[in-house]
């Protein structure tokens, strides 16, 4: 790699000795850093494990070690030359401590599995891990030659009516609706031989669509007593396992459908044997971290079992987020959560956060990498986010095919940055990364995103790319890139180079905040103070897309509206208040979220939303959307409502047997005077009456 130590040196302001056989001929000089107690950054993934091992046998070595790839992102490309500003940006990430601890999942397993499909599969992969696992079987047929004649594992069988769980605690349930009682059954064939409609095959199984009740199974069965066609098979049964291991994936439908699978359950085609080996290991304890934070009291779900946003509900690709509309909120099962981050991504208010990494320790990152690459001469740095299994394999295979000259490898603008998942960054850290300097932020999906996460991705980068253009930020600065070869992730990259992106002509120095819409609003005014459209040309507001956006504002029919209010108490971001002076519905639009709960819960259907952001300082006062008369009391002319909205009730009411002379009369009065009125009229009966 054409490495230039002192340039680089300059950049992260320290002295670097360049060496070329660290893990070799110049180990002494790694034994004497690691003893130092500073930490020691190791830019060599490829030798990590005999670094680990060496650390570990070198006395007094107290340093803590991190290890960056420096080989296949910069040094191992046509441009490497160049590549300085950018490997210095991720020698200064590397120096980063590492995330905040967070809360853990805890996972149990002692190695009770399941294994579902043909007997005879299921028999043939029991016997590759019943020496670490306690295999129970579930026939679902007998397959191509049935089950062996010596039973070596439980077999149950009949119909599956349920299977729920995860790593440690799966539950099945089955109906037992099949004759044969598979743990008295000998497997002597008796039956199989004396049944003349062949309806019993070598799963010992009968198949009631064939049979025609002559009953000479039960005879030959007679000293086992297995087979019982009165035998009550209504019960559900019920059953406890760790793992689970389902064969139906070629013959019928999984249990699991879902792109996330729960932990512990594995599909198996009957020739992948690393799936076995990831069995074979899940027995003893693991944990994980807890990857989410969920406010409540920012949620924009539900009011008033009345649903609004559901965009977390219908992203999450494993299932583990369920309405609850009785409690006004969601819930989210953290046993469940592989921590794809889509629900934070598409979270408008910031309920949900990403905890692991959290934002600011994100955001910190970008700061750091764009932040020192600018100031090592760089230019139009691109941000390359990828995952840290298949995108970062996907990097280091076009990084070594750049070494063997069969591609150009990853260019000197473009940076990439592992990520636990793709789809855990969204609009906040996007447009943060734009006002530190990024000309783009480029998604790498793989083929292990889920469909719905391409989709809400895609919307908010429209989102994001609209509210950059709307600025006069020319250029595609929010993109995704698909590539699932080296080849295709080749000519996307090379193709970056062929536009220009405006930037902030000035980097923004603000940190980003754990809190999703203040990152938002620090991101939005920067990138304002900065846009290159003169203020006296901007646009009033930037037309927004209706899917995705978190930003807008509210058009009320003021023809419908009868000022009920009851928007006000269903917006969970305070963006619609009243007036307790005044029959009014104020609004301020910095704090809307679009959630649409008013639009949902207005009676009259009077409210639409507004995607948008509006550029004046108005976007953050009060301002009234509807105000009517104040309707007085008539018999003390108290103000308690407004006109048009009694005189619509008395306009529902008028006919209505219960409402007619001084009960009609009493609905213009004050709930004060009204009860007044009630007890004082001589024409009531009262229960003293009675």
């Amino acid at each position: 790699m054409p490495l230039n130590a002192k340039a680089l040196g300059a950049a992260l302001h320290e002295d670097l000795t360049l060496h070329s056989t660290l893990c070799r001929r110049d180990a002494g000089a790694y034994q004497k850093a690691i003893r130092s107690g500073d930490q020691v950054v190791v830019a060599c993934t490829q030798e990590q494990r005999l670094f680990a091992d060496l650390g570990q046998q070198t006395e007094g070595a107290v340093s803590p070690i991190r290890f960056v790839n420096i080989r296949e992102t910069g040094g191992w490309s046509r441009d490497a030359d160049k590549a300085s500003p950018k490997i210095a940006a991720l020698l200064a990430a590397a120096h980063l401590p590492e995330p905040q601890p967070v809360p853990t999942v805890t996972y149990k397993s002692t190695g009770r599995l399941l294994i579902i499909g043909p007997l005879d599969q299921a028999e043939q992969a029991a016997a590759l891990v019943s020496d670490v696992l306690d295999v129970t079987l579930f026939t679902q047929g007998p397959g191509n030659a049935g089950g062996a004649q010596a039973r070596r594992f439980p077999v149950l069988g009949g119909r599956i009516t349920g299977l729920t769980g995860w790593l440690g605690a799966f539950e099945l349930q089955w109906a037992a609706d099949n004759p044969i009682d598979l743990d008295l059954c000998t497997r002597c064939n008796a039956c199989v031989a004396a049944c003349p409609e062949n309806a019993i095959g070598l799963d010992y199984q009968i198949n009631m669509a064939a049979c025609s009740s002559h009953r000479d199974c039960v005879k030959v069965c007679q000293v086992a007593g297995a087979i019982d066609f009165t035998r009550d098979a209504a019960a559900a049964q019920t059953e406890r396992f760790d793992l689970v291991l389902d064969l139906r994936a070629a013959t019928a439908t999984p249990t699991f459908l879902q792109h996330a699978v729960p932990q512990g359950y594995f599909c198996w085609d009957g020739r992948d044997m690393a799936t076995l080996l990831k069995l074979r290991e899940l027995v003893g304890e693991f944990e994980k971290p807890k990857f989410f934070v969920y406010k409540q009291k920012l949620c924009a779900h539900s009011r008033n079992e009345t649903v609004g946003c559901n965009a977390c509900v219908d992203i999450c690709s494993a299932e583990a987020i369920a309405s609850d509309k009785s409690r006004q909120q969601i819930k989210v099962n953290p046993n469940l959560c592989v921590g794809c981050g889509a629900c934070t991504t598409v979270c408008p208010t910031g309920a949900l956060t990403y905890a692991y990494p959290s934002a600011t320790e994100q955001g910190a990152k970008l700061k750091t990498l764009l932040s020192t690459y600018t100031a090592a001469g760089g230019k139009d740095a691109v941000l390359l986010l990828h995952s840290q299994e298949r995108g970062q394999a996907l990097v280091e295979e076009l990084g070594r095919a750049a070494q063997l000259k069969l591609a150009q490898g990853v260019p000197a603008h473009v940076i990439p940055v592992a990520l636990w998942h793709t789809a855990s960054t969204g609009v906040d850290l996007w447009l943060s990364a734009v006002a530190y300097g990024a000309s783009q932020i480029v998604v790498l999906a793989t083929h292990e995103e889920a469909p719905q996460y391409l989709d809400g991705l895609q919307a908010q980068m429209d989102v994001a790319q609209s509210l950059l253009r709307g600025l006069g930020y020319t250029g595609t600065h929010v993109q995704l890139l698909r590539a699932t070869h080296p080849t295709e992730l080749d000519a996307a990259l090379q193709a970056l180079g062929q536009t220009r992106q405006k930037t902030p002509a000035v980097a923004a120095r603000f940190a980003v905040a754990q809190e999703k819409r203040s990152t938002l609003e620090m991101a939005l005014d920067h990138l304002i103070e900065q846009a290159p459209t003169p203020m006296a040309e901007r646009p009033e507001a930037i037309a927004l897309p209706v899917a995705g956006s978190p930003l807008g504002t509210i058009e009320v029919n003021k023809d419908r509206c009868t000022l009920c209010l009851s928007c006000v108490s269903a917006c969970p971001a305070s963006a619609l208040q009243d007036n307790p002076q005044l029959p009014q519905l104020r609004f301020i639009e910095k704090n809307c979220v679009q959630c649409g709960l008013c639009a949902t819960t207005c009676p009259e259907d009077a409210i639409t939303l507004q995607p948008r952001l509006l550029l004046t300082p108005e976007r953050a006062q009060l301002r009234v959307l509807n105000e009517a008369k104040p309707w007085a009391c008539v018999r003390c002319s108290k103000p308690f409502g407004t006109v048009k909205a009694i005189e619509a009730m008395l306009g529902k009411l008028s006919g209505h047997p219960m409402f007619q002379g001084e009960a009609l009369e009493r609905l213009k009065m004050c709930s004060d005077c009204r009860v007044i009125d009630l007890y004082s009229s001589q024409s009531e009966t009262k229960v003293t009456d009675l």
